[in-house]
């Protein structure tokens, strides 16, 4: 484990010091207030959203598998423990309350979801640039942080900028940064700003999102190889025909995230009409920058992250995505369907490659959303919240060993990807 003082970890207020320092005495002494028990969360969670139905069991399972990684192998601070019992409790409450007004108005289900786009590539290959920019387009409908947090009631036309869930998500954010100011040059985020899908799998306890709060390698591999991911993409589609239903709609679903590359194969089952847009880089400059926010964030929940334990995992989980998502796109033949964008393009370029795709996928660019997207471009330039420094030795890399992992995806950026 590296120095707390590491430039890579958050670095923690008094207060925050403080919250541990109590919490751990108290441990110590026999009483914990932030024990994590999914039973309870579950009892919980039905009492306040008066749910009397079956919870479906694949969030059952997952919220399970969760809990019992966090306590096993997360090692969470008593911080990190009351966030997520917290969060957890929350979300399942969430995911209740949308179920049941679904159940009670079925005519949700009809909603239309038409060529839904989604980002897909690697983290820290622009895919959250690209996602913020496209979304300044108001044809394009992203799901925002404060309708994953807080999705019920659903948003509607009226409300929709001015609402109890967005107020509460935007002072809760506000705290959190005073309570942490390093979280916000980190991992920034605003309560209006579009959300990562994983914001709407976590409500179905089947998610990437918790495994960058805490090291559980058990929940990352029953995540790869054991969940339902097709029960998973039923679930995101429920989700923005929930959002949708108070009639809040774009043209299209703008949708986000790295995670999607191992569910190609579930995403073109429950939307077949989608258009995917893969970002590409190299995996040398990729991966240190993907362990250095999950190890930065991680050090926030847990006094026991590792640098190089987060390196050499996000190494290995990443180069196992990229090489599902090529053996699975290559069996969909749906070429039609992708446009793949190079880092180094999208950097010298953004709004000609937003032009391109628009133009590959048959989309129309109004002046008025090109100006929209350069506008906030010139209100976000790059480090606007400051720079995230870090080196492949940080966490225990080296470039040969990342050529080596990543060989199948050095070939197809070399042979594959379209020139």
């Amino acid at each position: 484990m590296a120095d707390s003082s590491s430039p890579i970890f958050i670095q923690r207020t008094a207060i925050l010091n403080g919250i541990n320092s109590v919490g751990k005495l108290l441990r110590v002494v026999g009483f914990d207030p932030f024990t994590l028990d999914a039973d309870s969360i579950i009892r919980n969670a039905k009492k306040k959203a008066n749910f009397s139905a079956d919870i479906p069991p694949q969030v059952v399972d997952g919220l399970h598998r969760a809990v019992r990684a966090i306590r096993e192998e997360g090692n969470p601070n008593p911080f990190g423990a009351l966030a997520v019992k917290t969060l957890f409790e929350r979300t399942l409450y969430g995911r209740l309350k949308v179920e049941q007004t679904i159940q009670e108005d079925p005519s949700i289900r009809d909603q239309k979801i038409e060529q839904p786009v989604f980002i897909i590539g690697m983290p820290r290959t622009g895919t959250t640039i690209l996602h913020a920019i496209m979304h300044e387009d108001r044809h394009n409908r992203s799901p925002l942080a404060w309708e994953c947090l807080l999705p019920y009631p659903v948003p509607k036309v009226d409300t929709y900028n001015d609402n109890d869930q967005l107020n509460s998500v935007r002072k809760e954010f506000g705290q959190l940064f005073k309570l942490v100011p390093d979280f916000k040059m980190k991992h920034h985020m605003e309560a209006d700003s579009p959300q990562e899908c994983i914001g709407i799998t976590a409500l179905d306890f089947n998610t990437f999102q918790t495994t960058a709060q805490f090291y559980m390698p058990s929940y990352m591999d029953w995540f790869f190889d054991g969940s339902d991911h097709l029960a998973t993409m039923r679930w995101h589609k429920r989700f923005l025909q929930y959002l949708q239903s108070g009639g809040v709609k774009g043209e299209r679903w703008l949708l986000k995230t790295p995670v999607h590359m191992i569910r190609l194969k579930e995403i073109f089952e429950v939307y077949p009409d989608a258009r995917i847009i893969m970002t590409h880089r190299d995996p040398i400059k990729v991966v240190p920058s993907a362990a250095s926010l999950i190890s930065s964030v991680r050090s926030l929940y847990s006094d026991s992250e590792d640098p190089v334990r987060s390196g050499n995992e996000q190494a290995e989980i990443w180069s196992k995505y990229f090489d599902r998502f090529l053996k699975d796109r290559k069996a969909l033949d749906r070429e039609d369907q992708f446009i793949d964008i190079r880092f180094e393009e999208f950097v010298a370029d953004q709004i000609g490659c937003i032009r391109s795709i628009y133009k590959h996928f048959g989309f129309q660019a109004d002046e008025n959303a090109v100006t929209a997207m350069k506008r906030y471009l010139d209100s976000n330039p790059k480090d606007k919240h400051g720079a995230h420094k870090y080196t492949l030795q940080d966490f225990g890399l080296t470039e040969e060993g990342i050529r080596n992992k990543f060989a199948n995806y050095y070939n197809f950026l070399e042979n594959d990807l379209q020139k």
